[in-house]
């Protein structure tokens, strides 16, 4: 307890306790000056501390994504993230971290998988107590999220979660468990979903008698945003902290009355005010509660780390010959083909983990800086990667003459006079997330727009609600009903359907887009009332180019072709879940690699996305190196590993199917709805995720399995031994050899399970792990620890964590598949463990 937390909540009047428990604005807390409360600041994200603004802020550092720091499978390095955002964060004037993002990988398509580290509990938690470890060392609270089972995007503001409460316990709340446990965090984030019928936001068994009971964890839970979804439930159930603000559900109207009402009391909500006020003092903000302007500092220290961490991550999948690497040395006159998104840096996913980077390296500009003069580069763009046509722009004036289009907010369906004109608006697309002005208005841009070309060229359009496009006053687009995604929309990935106009070129064409706010009743969450739409526009020349052919010659003359595939930000989002298994666009990625490698002998696949995709082409190239979203380094990383600079010692975090056919949730995601329209997702694969799930099938269906990564050397692990500490308690050791000729690190892996396997059981579960770095020829002794919950199960009937007895093989290896030393131990009674 905290005298001066005490000494303020006896200050305050149920009204001003009210006021604290939701958001001022969208990051925000609500200061009461009077009462000596300060507001305190929150930012995305989980790879870097982006901001108060979503697009074009201030400059921040990009961090490699969550999935490519676990590829590294190094804690320290999630540690040494975790300083770095705190550093960062303290840049951007917030107190407050909303990071880091652990929910598990549980479906190849999930739209934000990228963002959280792994489809193991053990791997991601022990990942992610690090992050906040670093974080709040250096005086920034951490949020993990989202609390719980929001391994989905779609409909994820309703989606109700029917899972099992083994599976609860033993994959999905396993990863908070372990970094409540170990790191602290000082606050939690609930999810948008529903789990087993009830919101997680509202949900006591998660809020009330797991995390703060069971667990005994104090600290703040807020809701994500938008994701408050009752006023006396989400009280009761512990959510502390609506956000973001003004208050949807939490006026003091709203609350005095369920006071009044009996529905929850007031002690209650001094519990929730005492939890807001524990954090504004844990973070400083009593003695310091200025929130300075937001800065943008690079620091070439944050610099260096990302392109460390970002080169550990990369992982080798495939060398045949032993292509890789392209030593300089060797190339010296070489030409090397740079086919694909070679120009374009992937760093980051879309969503909460977007911002606006320092700088960002292209992978063209990373081999440039690596190999000089020596090589002569070729480039081929070779196939079309937009989700979206790009916003109209170029040749467009507003109605005052200028360059730009002119923004005018209406009043619903009173549109004679604006409330409101902007003049020089940048383009043919409108993102109302920001501006309260444009609530329940609905807005117009205007331009005169005069093509450069004649022809029939290509438009797409969509709005969150209903939407027209006239041009010279006749109708081409309208959108009669409300987008069928709303968060897709906002994060600029909405399926829009093209359409096709005649222009003439130098003539001038009067362009008009009205939209306005969603009709009727619906779960709109941050987008409530508000209106936003975006129209894209491409020249037929530009959308009809056929880039195959070039490619193709490019490729016919090059010594060597690099082909950089992967998802853009829009691809592989927050908000919606990944259309296809194969790459975007409409499998034009594939074919370019099809058509390269067909004339060209020597072709490498450089692969960025957070999660397994289709690789139809696999046998036709010579080396795959899956670069993941490596952050704002990303083109020197990439650099690295390709040249030998860096030997590669990622491994993967996630299993790597070989069809979606033959992932565990497939079938079971993303859910279906019931004739009201309410979306239901089953997780009836239970606790076989991932290589739980691969293990127990009796062929190979994996391209790739969980743990593996090749290296330019090579590793043997031998003279394992596990001796019981304690009651409860092993340790476990073995010895790795480098067997190659240069230095390099690999990871033992320990796995456990069951010697006589179980259909209820996984046939072995991942309990320890440990990275080592060893120079050629030589050995190094690696010593693990672990204890029997890191391989018990949940028994639902006996409602605890129980090891039965019999015998278990502690399995070591360098991936699932690639189990070197066994060693047998006997457990001569059944344990019953504490929850």
């Amino acid at each position: 307890m905290s005298p001066r937390v005490d000494t303020i909540l006896q200050s305050l009047t149920l009204e001003e306790k009210i006021c604290i428990l939701a958001g001022k604005d969208f990051w925000e807390t609500v200061p009461v000056p009077k009462k000596g409360i300060p507001a305190i600041k929150t930012s995305d994200g989980p790879n870097g501390a982006r901001g108060e603004v979503f697009a074009d802020g201030k400059r921040a550092a990009c961090f490699p994504a969550a999935v490519c720091s676990a590829a590294t499978w190094d804690p320290v390095n999630a540690k040494r993230i975790g300083h770095a955002l705190a550093e960062e964060t303290k840049t951007k004037g917030a107190r407050v971290l909303l990071a880091p993002t652990m929910c598990n990988h549980r479906h190849p398509l999930g739209g934000r998988n990228f963002e959280s580290f792994s489809e193991d509990p053990l791997l991601a938690g022990k990942m992610a107590s690090n992050v906040v470890s670093g974080l709040q060392e250096k005086g920034i609270a951490a949020t993990i999220k989202h609390f719980v089972a929001n391994e989905q995007e779609t409909d994820r503001l309703a989606v109700d979660t029917i899972v099992s409460e083994r599976a609860l316990r033993e994959i999905y709340m396993k990863p908070f468990e372990i970094t409540v446990k170990e790191a602290k965090p000082l606050a939690v984030m609930t999810s948008y979903n529903k789990v087993n019928g009830t919101h997680a936001d509202s949900h006591s068994f998660l809020l009330k008698q797991v995390l703060r009971g069971e667990w005994g964890w104090e600290g703040l839970v807020m809701s994500d945003w938008g994701g408050t979804n009752s006023t006396a439930d989400s009280l009761n159930a512990g959510l502390d902290l609506e956000m973001p603000g003004p208050t949807r559900w939490r006026s003091v109207d709203a609350v005095t009355t369920a006071v009044k009402k009996g529905e929850v009391t007031e002690a209650t909500i001094t519990e929730r005010a005492r939890n807001v006020l524990n954090l504004v003092e844990k973070v400083g903000a009593f003695e310091n509660p200025d929130i300075p302007p937001e800065q943008s500092i690079v620091d070439p220290k944050h610099s260096k780390l990302i392109r460390d961490v970002a080169g550990q991550g990369i992982t080798l999948l495939k060398n045949d010959d032993r292509i890789l690497p392209l030593k300089k040395s060797d190339m010296k006159g070489k030409k090397i083909g740079l086919f694909g998104l070679a120009k374009k840096a992937l760093i980051h996913g879309g969503g909460s983990a977007s911002l606006n980077a320092h700088y960002r390296i292209s992978p063209e500009e990373g081999l440039k800086a690596a190999y000089g003069n020596d090589v002569e580069f070729k480039f081929a763009k070779g196939v079309q990667t937009y989700r979206l046509l790009p916003p109209l722009a170029k040749g467009c004036t507003d109605l005052q003459g200028s360059a730009g289009w002119t923004m005018e907010f209406f009043k619903q369906d009173r549109t004679a006079k604006p409330i409101k004109t902007t003049n020089g608006f940048k383009e043919s697309s409108f993102s109302p997330i920001l501006d309260n002005e444009a609530k329940n208005n609905e807005v117009k841009l205007t331009a005169t727009f005069v093509p450069i070309e004649s022809g029939s060229h290509y438009l797409g359009c969509s709005g969150i609600g209903p939407t027209v496009v006239r041009i010279n006053d006749k109708v081409v687009f309208e959108q009669k009903d409300n987008s069928p995604d709303p968060m897709g929309f906002l994060l600029g990935g909405n399926p829009e359907k093209e359409f096709r106009v005649p222009f003439t070129k130098g003539e001038s064409y009067k362009i008009e887009i009205n939209s306005k706010p969603p009709a009727g009743s619906g779960n709109w969450g941050i987008l409530a009332d508000l209106p936003g739409f975006r129209m894209g526009f491409m020249h037929k020349k530009e959308h009809d180019v056929d880039m195959f052919t070039q490619a193709k010659e490019v490729a016919k003359e090059c010594d060597i072709a690099i082909i950089f595939t992967g998802h853009t930000p829009v691809w592989e989002t927050e908000g919606q879940d990944q259309l296809s298994f194969n790459l975007p666009r409409d499998g034009s990625q594939d074919k370019l690699v099809e058509i390269v490698a067909s004339v060209n002998s020597t072709t490498i696949v450089v692969n960025s996305t957070g999660v397994a995709v289709a690789l139809p082409w696999l046998s036709k190239v010579s080396a795959l190196v899956q670069a993941w979203f490596p952050g704002q380094e990303a083109g020197n990383a990439i650099a690295d590993v390709i040249s030998g600079a860096v030997n590669p010692s990622g491994r993967l975090p996630i299993s790597w199917p070989m069809r979606i056919e033959d992932a565990p949730a497939y079938g079971n995601f993303p859910g279906e709805e019931d004739k009201a329209g309410q979306r239901t997702v089953k997780y009836e694969e239970g606790v076989f995720v991932g290589y739980r799930h691969y293990d127990r099938l009796a062929k190979d269906v994996v391209h790739f399995p969980f743990g593996f990564g090749l290296s330019y050397t090579t590793f043997a692990i031998h003279n394992a031994q596990v001796s019981l500490m304690s009651h409860d308690a092993f340790k476990a050791a073995a010895t790795v050899k480098n067997t190659g000729s240069i230095s390099g690190a690999t990871v033992v892996q320990l796995y456990v399970g069951r010697k006589q396997h179980s259909s209820e059981h996984p046939v072995k579960t991942l309990a320890a792990f440990k990275k080592v770095l060893v120079e050629p020829g030589q050995e190094q002794r690696v010593e693990m620890e672990l204890a029997l919950k890191d391989f018990a199960y949940f028994d639902e009937a006996a409602r605890a964590w129980k090891v039965d007895r019999g015998q278990y093989d502690f399995s070591f290896g360098q991936s699932t598949a690639d189990i070197e030393s066994v060693v047998t131990m006997d457990i001569g009674e059944s344990r019953e463990l504490k929850l």
